[in-house]
């Protein structure tokens, strides 16, 4: 089992510099202090030298439908084990999960690779979704314990914001054999001013999954105030059908979340019929359009 830091190094050019750590995981390319965290708050430094301290630290494990990753064209009907995570690399402030989320000060249990893949097969899974907070933080966690399941014939899902730098997708979506993940918005302000994001890696995180082979289901979670508009779903429409175009290419689900008040964003929730509007019109474009967290 492998420990060492990927992604992380020592900063050895520019003018005081000593003792920083960079981090080449993400698009925020975090230059950290000794002592301090990097956005994700969880790759560190310590004494001028790079940090996983949440290696192998787990916030919760579940047995869920596998259509609640949401996964409605993988395996359908089959029960997967979900393991959690602290941190993540984006700052939503609507985050559904920013208990887990948006700290590292939260009840952990530590668990390596080789327990819980031990833990997947007592459960008798055939599948394990790395999911709740944002499991791409923890790439290294992450590479060892998807090596290990593929070993057990165990089927790895990531549920993820996908906002991550080439190198580090091509490895891990290697692992990876299907995936929902999240394209929040379709403005490129907006996804690196409000989320802290940057749309264009997690366009072409999608596409390079894809490219892979991995099955991909795409979940928007619709806010009111941020996200809701006629326009910018289309314009998420018609990325989401851009990618099924090619002859044979597979239709691409498509969820629609509701949203609940919760972290920052006190909107009112998700309006049901708007919803139901939007999956509508989204229909026109995406042939396997859902919508989540309403009971219609």
């Amino acid at each position: 089992m492998d420990q060492t830091a990927r992604f992380l190094d020592e900063e050895t050019g520019g003018i005081n510099v000593g003792g920083m750590v960079r981090c080449r995981l993400c698009p925020h390319l975090c230059v950290i202090p000794n002592g301090g965290f990097g956005t994700c708050k969880v790759r560190a430094n310590k004494g001028g030298k790079a940090m996983i301290p949440f290696y192998g630290y787990v916030s919760a494990l579940a047995i869920d439908p596998i259509e609640k990753k949401p996964l409605y064209h993988f395996r359908p009907g089959s029960r997967i084990f979900s393991v959690g995570f602290a941190g993540c690399n984006l700052r939503c402030p609507f985050c559904q999960n920013w208990r887990i989320s948006q700290s590292n000060e939260i009840p952990l249990r530590k668990m390596p690779p080789g327990d819980l893949v031990a833990a997947v097969l007592r459960e008798g899974s055939q599948a394990i979704a790395y999911t709740y907070s944002e499991p791409l933080v923890h790439f290294e966690f992450l590479l060892d314990c998807m090596t290990l399941a593929r070993k057990n014939g165990i089927a790895n899902v990531l549920v993820t914001n996908g906002c991550i730098n080439e190198e580090a997708a091509q490895e891990v979506l290697s692992l990876t054999d299907a995936a929902n993940i999240d394209l929040k918005c379709f403005l490129h302000d907006n996804y690196a001013n409000i989320l802290g994001g940057d749309l264009d890696k997690v366009l072409a995180f999608i596409r390079l999954a894809l490219a892979k082979g991995v099955h991909v289901e795409i979940t928007t979670l619709v806010v009111p105030g941020f996200n809701d508009s006629a326009e910018e779903l289309d314009l998420c429409a018609d990325f989401i059908a851009s990618l099924c175009k090619p002859t044979g290419a597979p239709q691409i689900p498509w969820h629609l979340s509701a949203y609940h008040p919760e972290y920052h964003w006190n909107a009112p929730p998700t309006d049901p019929d708007l919803l139901l509007q939007a999956r509508n019109q989204a229909a026109k474009k995406v042939s396997l359009v859902y919508t989540g967290n309403i009971r219609r």
